[in-house]
């Protein structure tokens, strides 16, 4: 049975008798002065419109009179209004449940759809002869609803994103990087250090020795992304700038963490260590990975007088270091099955990427022989092309200048033959 609600007209006079009420009361609080009242008070008259006190005492007993007489208009609103009620639950109490059995004012019985079925002659006799009912309800069969041809469910987007695959930064973290305010990062190579020192006899010329420096230029590069978008797709998903700045910007690094392995140096591409001039070389040949990698280390550090501080490996080729087993078939890094593999090999850190050749790995000394001069980090930025105002497009790009740099050759040796 549903709760009784005031009508309209109750609710306008309940508010109209509340505001006149309110407003009077308000009155009164501007001219109480201690235990008395001060109707001659500017404010007070002001508030009632009245021009003197007697003024406005009368005004006072006037709305105190309206409100009496809206009181008094209230209370037999309402009470028609219960009376009303009354007779609204009357009606209902006597109104018969359709959804079942119910009693009917009269004193008859009101019978369910399904009563009256099971009560028939027919449903009866069925039941004894365990037959079919020979009969049916003369009701019509209707269209049946369903979620797809009724009222379609609602599913409502999580907001969850799941990113597509690609290859994640990788190798940029070895090398040590630097801010750069020109376009190239110049250096001088000592291309000539011959120490002459020798032991002599008294009077007899000194020894001398040579040095020798040579300029060097690493250009700074750039390297860039862009992807035009409507003004539409912008507006009604708030997320889909933030993705796009971060999609650009992250692509821009991942290609600078491959460039700084593989690039040809061609400008405008980066020089990788692998396409170095003087880079050592250790050929596999017929040593097992484990000893041609260490080979690769001594190089590094007879050769190239370096201490080697990280290696890089394609992750198949680290698959096949993992996997060494000895001749009883026991892996030589340890039980697979407690914790996970190695990530070091003599106390080289190594880092996977599959940006780098296949079946050459490189090992060397990043930290004291190679280095990025950063211009000015990525920055994303939004613009127009062509007739894109028009058409109600922007274009976001992305892009960073950079130039990398390996200052000793002979500091880094490529394994190869993996």
């Amino acid at each position: 049975m549903s709760e009784p609600t005031a009508s309209n007209a109750l609710v306008e006079k309940r508010q109209e008798f509340a505001t006149k009420q309110k407003d009077l009361a308000e009155v009164f609080e501007m001219a109480k002065d201690g235990d008395r009242f001060d109707f001659s008070r500017r404010s007070v008259l002001e508030r009632l419109g009245a021009s003197n006190t007697a003024d406005a005492l009368d005004k006072v007993k006037a709305r105190n009179l309206e409100l009496d007489g809206l009181s008094q208009r209230l209370q037999e609103a309402e009470i028609k209004e219960i009376h009303s009620a009354l007779g609204d639950r009357e009606r209902e109490r006597n109104t018969p449940y359709r959804g079942g059995d119910a009693i009917h004012p009269s004193g008859d019985e009101v019978k369910s759809w399904g009563r009256l079925f099971v009560e028939s002659k027919a449903f009866k006799d069925s039941r004894a002869s365990k037959t079919d009912i020979p009969c049916t309800l003369d009701i019509g069969i209707k269209t049946l609803m369903q979620t797809s041809a009724g009222f379609a469910p609602e599913s409502v987007r999580s907001g969850v994103l799941v990113a597509a695959v690609t290859r994640p930064i990788q190798v940029l973290d070895l090398i040590p990087t630097f801010p750069i305010s020109q376009a190239s990062f110049v250096y001088m190579e000592e291309t000539t250090r011959t120490h002459a020192a020798a032991e002599k006899a008294e009077g007899a010329a000194y020894a001398e020795s040579t040095f020798v420096w040579t300029q060097r230029t690493s250009a700074v590069q750039k390297i860039t992304d862009s992807i035009p978008v409507t003004d539409e797709q912008l507006e009604d998903e708030q997320q889909v700038q933030s993705l796009l700045e971060q999609r650009l910007g992250f692509g821009v690094r991942q290609r600078a963490d491959g460039q700084i392995l593989v690039g040809d140096g061609t400008s405008p591409n980066l020089r990788g260590i692998n396409n170095v001039v003087g880079v050592q070389t250790q050929a596999k040949g017929t040593d097992p990975v484990i000893a041609a990698f260490l080979r690769a280390l001594t190089k590094v550090r007879v050769t190239g007088r370096a201490l080697p501080n990280g290696a890089v490996f394609h992750p198949n080729d680290w698959l096949d270091v993992i996997l060494t087993q000895n001749s009883n078939g026991d892996y030589l890094f340890g039980n697979p099955f407690q914790g996970a593999g190695p990530t070091s090999l003599f106390g080289i850190p190594i880092a996977q990427s599959d940006a780098q050749t296949e079946n050459t790995a490189i090992v060397g000394d990043f930290a004291n022989f190679s280095r990025i001069d950063d211009r000015r980090g990525v920055e994303v930025r939004t613009g127009y092309v062509g007739s894109q105002f028009t058409e109600g497009k922007v274009t976001l790009r992305a892009d960073m200048r950079m130039a990398f740099t390996v200052t000793r050759p002979a500091a880094f040796c490529l394994l190869t033959g993996i």
